[in-house]
């Protein structure tokens, strides 16, 4: 239970309590490697900015977004199924969710041709996609 709910901790919980303890300890080194990963990957951007073509051929390019627009259904339909239930869960699925839809957007728009395509998928970003993204953060910063 103090993996889904770490706020509910009982004597009864003892072990997963003294796991609690144990992962207290590997925070800092955690937090050490995850920031040395992103500021790591700023020289990468520059290099990928510098190398990668303007435009290119993609192969799957189907797959990719509907794969895509299915995780969003599984999170938007999860988060709500579990936000109907009261279920503490949703916090964390409702972030996810929330993350899923700003990539969809950004990837929506900066993928679109000039015009008509780009024009849609900026409506569809500014009224829907990032207006759920907020929607869905605000979820998961709830008490439940």
């Amino acid at each position: 239970m103090t993996l889904v709910a770490p706020q509910i901790r009982t004597r009864r919980n003892s072990r997963a309590v003294a796991g609690t303890w144990a992962w207290a300890r590997r925070r800092p080194r955690l937090a050490t490697v995850l920031t040395g990963a992103g500021v790591a990957l700023v020289p990468w951007m520059v290099v990928l900015a510098k190398t990668l073509p303007a435009t290119t051929e993609v192969s799957n390019w189907s797959t990719a977004w509907v794969g895509l627009d299915a995780l969003l259904a599984v999170g938007l339909t999860g988060t709500g199924v579990l936000l109907g239930r009261n279920d503490p869960r949703a916090a964390q699925v409702a972030a996810a969710t929330a993350a899923i839809l700003v990539v969809d957007a950004w990837f929506d728009v900066t993928t679109a041709s000039p015009g008509g395509e780009l024009a849609t998928a900026l409506t569809l970003a500014v009224a829907v996609e990032l207006p759920m993204a907020v929607t869905c953060a605000v979820v998961s910063l709830r008490k439940p």
